[in-house]
């Protein structure tokens, strides 16, 4: 080989190398430090109620089906509490407010759930008008609403069973 080629070779190498230790280095900011959630922007018509796309289940009409079973409406404003059913935390309580809770690992989130299965952001739980909902924020091993993975915001109906990571919980009134 020639020495032209030989020295093109080690460059490459060197630029091949640095790329893989920035990779590590960004991969290792982001579990750390988070990755910047976007908000939902806030339009007139969720004020005056869910968006008609928001309306329909889009996991499945299973939470609607459920909820009619228990004799409660489909919207859920008054559920006051999220209750861990399952999981590290199983009976905790806390208080729902009208403010996006932010559901992850991170020691920023709402509700801080420390597990191998759950992403340092990884999901929201969002009053949308008059409805709940569950938003997955790209997490790795996905939220599941009654069984059925979220791709996009989904209605919550109360009692139904949300699934982030090894911790199952539920909207209570």
């Amino acid at each position: 080989m020639s020495e032209l080629t030989l020295l093109l070779l080690r460059i490459g190498f060197l630029v091949l190398l640095w790329f893989f230790v920035f990779a590590v280095v960004y991969s290792l900011r982001a579990d750390l430090f988070g990755v910047r959630v976007r908000k939902m922007p806030v339009t007139a018509d969720a004020t005056a109620g869910a968006p008609a796309a928001a309306a329909q289940p889009t996991a499945s009409a299973a939470p609607a089906a459920k909820s009619a079973r228990k004799g409660e409406s489909a919207t859920t404003s008054t559920a006051k509490t999220l209750v861990i059913t399952s999981g590290p935390k199983t009976g905790l309580e806390l208080p729902l407010s009208a403010e996006p809770m932010t559901i992850g690992r991170s020691s920023e989130s709402g509700l801080v759930i420390r597990d191998d299965y759950t992403s340092s952001h990884h999901a929201r739980l969002l009053l949308w008008g008059d409805q709940w909902m569950i938003q997955d924020l790209d997490s790795t091993n996905g939220t599941f609403l009654d069984g059925q993975r979220v791709g996009s915001p989904a209605p919550i109906s109360i009692g139904s069973a949300i699934k982030v990571g090894a911790t199952t919980f539920e909207l209570r009134a």
